[in-house]
C-alpha cells in the first residue's frame, strides 16, 4: 500500500539464484531449539528472525530486478511448509510478513503496478511487515477521526504476529464519511510513528512464538496522501479478493507443515510399538487425512498461481482454506491416537504441534462464514450488489 509514495529509481542487479527450500530445510533445523524455548516462555523468536533476515528468506519473494531472492509464488509456499515441519511459530510469523510482500509482487508482475519502492525497501533494508488484515476483515477497526491535513487513528489491532520485529503495520480504520458512511481507510503505518506503541499480550495455547501481541494506536497522525485505499465498510472489495487469493495458501502451507510433523513423530512412534497390527489402520487414517491437507493445499496454490482475484477464485481458496484446516486438525488428533500416552507427554513434541495446529481455526473467514460465503454464491446471490 506504499506504492506510490515509495518511488523506485534504477533495478538492482539480481543476486545469485538459491536453492529455497535446501536452505528452508537448513534453517528449519536449527529453529527448532529457540522455537521450543519460545514456547515454554511466551518469547518471540526473536533469534530466529534475525538469521531470516541473514538469510536473504524474508525478501525471498521480491523480483530479482529489485534485489529480491525471486522465487516463485509456489517456492514462497513450500518454504513456509517446511520451515512449518520445524519451527511452526517462526513460519507463521514469516508468513503474515510474506503474503504482503507477495501482494506487491504480484501487482507487479500482472499489473504493472508502481511498487519498485516497496519492493526495493524490503530487499535492501530487510523492511518486516505486519499485518492486521486478519483482525480487521471486511469491517474493519479502529477509529479514524479527521483532522487538518489528514487523520487522527485510535485502534487496538489484535494478533498481530511479529509485533516485536515490524516496521510498517499494513492497516486499516474506519472513518464515518458524513456523506458516504462508515469508510474504511487503509495505509501504511511506520511502528516508529509517535503514538504506536505493543501491548505484551500474547499469552495463547499454540503458535506461543510468533509475537502477536496487540498494537496500540493513540492519536496516532496519518496523513491525507498516506491513505491509499477507501473502501465502504462490510463490504467485499478488489483489494480483499487479491489478498485472498495471495495469503491464504501461503499461511496454510505453515499448517500443513505443522500436520507433517505430527505425522512423522507419531509414525515412528508407531514402528517401536509390538502391537503394529492395531496400529495399521489407525495410521492409514492418519495418512489419509494428510494426504487430504497436501492435495487441498496444492490446489490453493495452482489456483493463486494460475487465476485471477474475484469470487470464484476467493471462493475456491477460501473453501480450500476450511477443508485444509479441519484436515490439519484431523491429522494432530489422529497422531495423538496413534502415539497414545506418550503424546500427552510434553517433552515427545506432538503436544505442542496439537496446540499450534489449533491455530488453523481462527484465521478468515472462519468455518461458519465461509460456508455462508460459498453456499451465497452457489444459490447465486449477487455479492457486489449487497
Amino acid at each position: 500500500m506504499l506504492e506510490q509514495t515509495l518511488s523506485a529509481t534504477t533495478a538492482t542487479p539480481a543476486p545469485p539464484t538459491r536453492d529455497w527450500l535446501i536452505l528452508a530445510q537448513s534453517l528449519g533445523q536449527q529453529f527448532a531449539a529457540v522455537e521450543q524455548a519460545a514456547d515454554a516462555s511466551d518469547t518471540f523468536v526473536a533469534e530466529n528472525f534475525a538469521i531470516l533476515k541473514q538469510s536473504g528468506i524474508t525478501a525471498m519473494g521480491v523480483p530479482t530486478e529489485f534485489g529480491g531472492g525471486g522465487a516463485s509464488y509456489a517456492e514462497v509456499c513450500k518454504v513456509l511448509q517446511i520451515l512449518g515441519r520445524h519451527c511452526s511459530s517462526t513460519a507463521l510469523a514469516l508468513s503474515m510478513h510474506t503474503h504482503q510482500v507477495m501482494v506487491p509482487t504480484w501487482k507487479w508482475q500482472h499489473k504493472q503496478a508502481a511498487v519498485e519502492g516497496l519492493l526495493k525497501r524490503i530487499a535492501q533494508e530487510q523492511l518486516m511487515l505486519l499485518s492486521s488484515g486478519g483482525g480487521d476483515w471486511l469491517d474493519g477497526s479502529g477509529i479514524a477521526t479527521s483532522t487538518k491535513g489528514g487523520y487522527l487513528i485510535n485502534a487496538c489491532k489484535g494478533f498481530s504476529s511479529g509485533a516485536p520485529m515490524g516496521d510498517l503495520l499494513m492497516t486499516s480504520a474506519v472513518y464515518d464519511d458524513p456523506q458516504d458512511g462508515p469508510t474504511v481507510l487503509h495505509f501504511a503505518l511506520p511502528m516508529k510513528t509517535p503514538g504506536v506503541s505493543i501491548e505484551l499480550t500474547w499469552q495463547a495455547m499454540g503458535m506461543r512464538g510468533t509475537g502477536s501481541h496487540d498494537i496500540v494506536c493513540h492519536n496516532v497522525f496519518v496523513p491525507e496522501d498516506a491513505i491509499k485505499l477507501r473502501r465502504p465498510a462490510g463490504k467485499w472489495h478488489p483489494a480483499f479478493h487479491l489478498i485472498s487469493m495471495i495469503a491464504f495458501p501461503i499461511i496454510y502451507s505453515v499448517y500443513v507443515g505443522v500436520a507433517e510433523a505430527a505425522r512423522d513423530l507419531a509414525v515412528q512412534q508407531a514402528c517401536k510399538s509390538r502391537n503394529r497390527d492395531r496400529l495399521y489402520p489407525l495410521v492409514g487414517e492418519l495418512e489419509n487425512e494428510l494426504y487430504a491437507a497436501r492435495i487441498t493445499l496444492q490446489h490453493m496454490v495452482t489456483t493463486a498461481t494460475s487465476s485471477q482475484p474475484g469470487f470464484e477464485t476467493t471462493n475456491q481458496i477460501l473453501t480450500g482454506r476450511t477443508l485444509v484446516a479441519k484436515a490439519v486438525q484431523n491429522v494432530v488428533d489422529q497422531a495423538m491416537e496413534v502415539a497414545g500416552g506418550r503424546s500427552f507427554h510434553r517433552p515427545f513434541g506432538l503436544e505442542k504441534l496439537f496446540r499450534d495446529a489449533q491455530g488453523a481455526r481462527f484465521h478468515p473467514l472462519r468455518e461458519h462464514d465461509q460456508h455462508h460465503l460459498a453456499g451465497q454464491l452457489a444459490m447465486g446471490v449477487d455479492l457486489s450488489l449487497l
